[in-house]
């Protein structure tokens, strides 16, 4: 005997759920190239000022003078 069976799934999707989701993993992959990039201008700055010199025009900034 030859029994044909036939499933039907339902897959119920959370549009609020999965939008917000979407949101937060590209606001975190945003937030990490910006801190790659910062980080690279770090080490661009130590390289051309050493870190007496990124010192100094730090101080330089903050106080104006």
């Amino acid at each position: 005997m030859n029994a044909n069976t036939r499933t039907q799934t339902e897959t119920r999707i959370d549009m609020g759920y999965e939008t917000s989701r979407f949101a937060l993993n590209t606001g975190m992959g945003m937030a990490a190239l910006i801190g790659l990039w910062g980080l690279a201008c770090l080490i661009g700055g130590l390289a051309t000022s050493g870190a007496g010199g990124m010192l100094r025009g730090f101080v330089t900034a903050v106080t104006g003078s």
